[in-house]
């Protein structure tokens, strides 16, 4: 599968709409939600694609206050899974924000996701909470950080 990452477009909201659909039962972004991430929000947006659609993306948020930016929320497609796209994609994520001039990147999961959890902490993030409650389903979330002026071990 051959695939790169760019930035996202207005053009791309009705692929990461339903992208997010596939991804996700509930706390979806909706396409309201997406254009404010692509047109206003201190943010980054990239995405995967391949010649005919949307394979992933990831979503950074920044505070003017901070130096810490939070992946904000990142999707990939069953159908590119295990293919490297949301390792690529986080790893784009970071280099955006230390472009930004962040020094740390947050992010919170479903403690049930462990394949998430597995990812990230390959990927050099560390636990640094839980968050009881924190999905719309009631399930918790685990709160990560990962230090952008440490490059994460190769495992």
């Amino acid at each position: 599968m051959s695939w790169r990452l760019r930035r996202a477009a207005v053009a791309d909201l009705p692929a990461l709409v339903a992208l997010e659909r596939e991804a996700f039962a509930s706390d979806r972004f909706n396409a309201r939600q997406f254009r404010y991430l692509l047109t206003q929000a201190r943010a980054t947006c990239l995405v995967a694609a391949d010649d005919d659609r949307l394979l992933g993306y990831a979503v950074a948020l920044y505070r003017a206050d901070t130096t810490r930016g939070r992946l904000y929320g990142i999707a990939v497609a069953d159908a590119a899974r295990g293919q490297g796209v949301a390792t690529a994609l986080v790893e784009a994520i970071a280099a955006a924000a230390r472009a930004q001039g962040c020094t740390a990147l947050g992010l919170e999961v479903r403690a049930d996701n462990d394949a998430a959890l597995g990812l990230y902490r390959k990927l050099g993030f560390v636990a640094a909470g839980v968050l009881p409650g924190y999905y719309e389903d009631g399930a918790a979330a685990i709160r990560m950080r990962r230090d952008l002026a440490v490059e994460p071990q190769s495992s």
